[in-house]
């Protein structure tokens, strides 16, 4: 099923797909799959929510896959802190930064320790920490100081990692390019009459 799920989204059928991923999850909890392969299904269940723009059902599902993954393997765990970016990153969409930044900034040294500075799980949450930081309307100077800090770092191990024409260090930079705009607008005193 899972397959059928990824086949009718890369072929441009997210509704299609959402069907299939939600029959999965339904499966894998009469037939009792295993813990480890639900919060899985659950994840992408949320993820296919999530593409199609239904953010608020994606939300429970995504939190309880994060939740589920925490209680079975710890917060330094791969699987882990993959879900907890994603469900960061629906908290990003939902404009619930402070729960977003709270999240990553906990789990990020996490990733850092566990994974190391080069692995795509490290890079995704340090990017969508950045992300956090510079989009939230209430951030504070400290904080969009701190996004340009994080995204550049970023973006140089993307470089490094992935080169130049990979799509994470394109997203990366073109981040950046907007947290230092946000930056300099609030550096830059306002010159109205």
């Amino acid at each position: 099923m899972n397959l059928l799920g990824a086949g009718l989204y890369d072929s441009n059928q997210p509704e299609d797909a959402l069907s299939v991923k939600e029959a999965e999850l339904s499966a894998a909890r009469r037939f009792g799959d295993s813990e480890h392969n639900m919060l899985i299904t659950q994840g992408n269940l949320a993820l296919a929510y999530k593409a199609l723009g239904r953010l608020e059902p994606a939300l429970p599902l995504n939190r309880d896959a994060f939740l589920g993954f925490l209680k079975l393997y710890g917060e330094e765990h791969s699987e882990t802190l993959r879900e907890a970016n994603n469900y960061a990153a629906l908290l990003l969409c939902l404009e619930r930064y402070g729960e977003a930044r709270k999240l990553m900034r906990k789990l990020t040294p996490a990733a850092r320790r566990a994974l190391g500075e080069s692995d795509a799980i490290t890079l995704q949450m340090r990017w969508t920490y950045g992300e956090v930081l510079y989009n939230d309307p209430a951030a504070t100077l400290e904080h969009l100081r701190e996004s340009v800090t994080t995204l550049e770092d970023t973006a140089r191990i993307a470089r490094r990692v992935f080169g130049a024409a990979h799509p994470t260090t394109g997203g990366v930079e073109g981040d950046l390019k907007n947290a230092r705009a946000a930056l300099h607008d609030r550096e830059t005193p306002s010159t109205s009459a």
